[in-house]
């Protein structure tokens, strides 16, 4: 028999499962606290509960808990780096950003993605597998325990697509914002997408107060299936439809994201068409210097290159920033840190052979 997954039970399942257990219902509150409150790693920290009842809990379910094994530290911005081993031994990362406004969290949903976009690490070495709703949450948990401190923000954008894990991510979600849990407000929430139109409309439906974010990434149908492979599927019109579907159901405005690929997607002709296509679109637009990876040959627009792109928007009056470039020092975009990981571990197995 197949355990269940402790950690991603909502308040109402988990009191469910322990009646199910002959246990009294005020152990469902005081389990839920220790796994979501006090943020415990294992059953051996849960004090107030019976050795009893927590041999149970060992036989009859799975407790999500990550295990880290590498963080890195930005000697520039001190953005932090995570790498966390699962259980099944495959390796995430996450980051913690801080800024004037709070402490924002950036996590996986997959390991590994299948997605392609061309410029982006975490797609490289394809899907493994998605995340459990535990395991998305023990991220923002563990970083809160190391750290100390207070976690109000909280963004997937790490590897993965979300959109792709859509029913796990939808059930991490509601644990996050939970009443009983860390209560993250809905509106501190930022999910991206490349682009998954069926699901994108689902979510809508949803009506959840959490910020949408599209990769866009380009001006045309044309540059987009250059940059990601997801515009094969799709049609740029579609996606955008999808997106003021969106914006009608929640009231929330959309956040594009733009990463600016020298040459490729970042001449006037391109910030002209991108002004045209969002023309009357309640929208954020977030211009990204992108990160260049080694197995790439994109590079990042100059400084100037930039600056006017954004300035063309600015006269459409395309509400418009700039990302604020954190933790370049410690290969601060998607995949990479896991990259390294992997590829160091290989060359281990290499060495090991010879």
């Amino acid at each position: 028999m197949d355990k269940k997954d402790l950690k991603s039970l909502t308040f109402d399942e988990l009191k469910m499962e322990i009646e199910g257990l002959g246990e009294k219902p005020f152990r469902a509150k005081q389990l839920y606290q220790w796994m979501h409150e006090k943020l415990a790693s294992d059953f051996s920290e849960m004090t107030n509960l019976s050795q009893n009842f927590r041999q149970k809990l060992q036989e009859h379910y799975t407790y999500t808990s990550l295990e880290m094994v590498d963080h890195l530290v930005s000697g520039a911005d001190g953005t932090e780096k995570f790498l966390f081993r699962l259980n099944d031994g495959n390796v995430i990362e996450s980051v913690l950003m801080r800024y004037h406004h709070g402490n924002s969290v950036c996590i996986s949903s997959q390991v590994g993605c299948r997605m392609g976009c061309r410029f982006c690490a975490s797609t490289l070495g394809g899907l493994t597998r998605n995340l459990l709703p535990s395991e998305m949450l023990d991220q923002v948990y563990k970083i809160q325990k190391i750290s100390g401190e207070r976690v109000s923000n909280l963004v997937v954008m790490g590897t993965g697509e979300p959109l792709d894990n859509y029913e796990n991510l939808l059930r991490f979600l509601r644990l996050l914002t939970d009443e009983h849990g860390l209560h993250i407000s809905q509106r501190n929430v930022t999910v991206s997408t490349c682009g998954i139109v069926e699901n994108i409309r689902k979510l809508a439906e949803e009506r959840l107060q959490i910020t949408l974010a599209l990769s866009l990434h380009a001006s045309s149908q044309e540059k987009r299936k250059e940059l990601m492979p997801i515009a094969y599927k799709y049609e740029l019109e579609d996606v955008l439809d999808a997106c003021r579907y969106y914006f009608l159901q929640t009231g929330r405005r959309i956040t594009f994201e733009y990463s600016l690929v020298g040459g490729v997607n970042d001449t006037e002709e391109d910030a002209r068409r991108l002004s045209h296509l969002l023309d009357g679109f309640n929208c954020h637009v977030n211009l990204i210097p992108v990160n260049p990876i080694k197995e790439r040959n994109y590079v990042q627009s100059n400084r100037t290159v930039i600056e006017a792109f954004k300035n063309k928007l600015e006269k459409y009056r395309i509400n418009v920033t700039i990302r604020r470039e954190m933790g370049r020092d410690i290969g601060g975009a998607c995949g990479q840190l896991r990259k390294s990981y992997i590829d160091a571990k290989e060359r281990e197995k290499g060495y090991e052979n010879v």
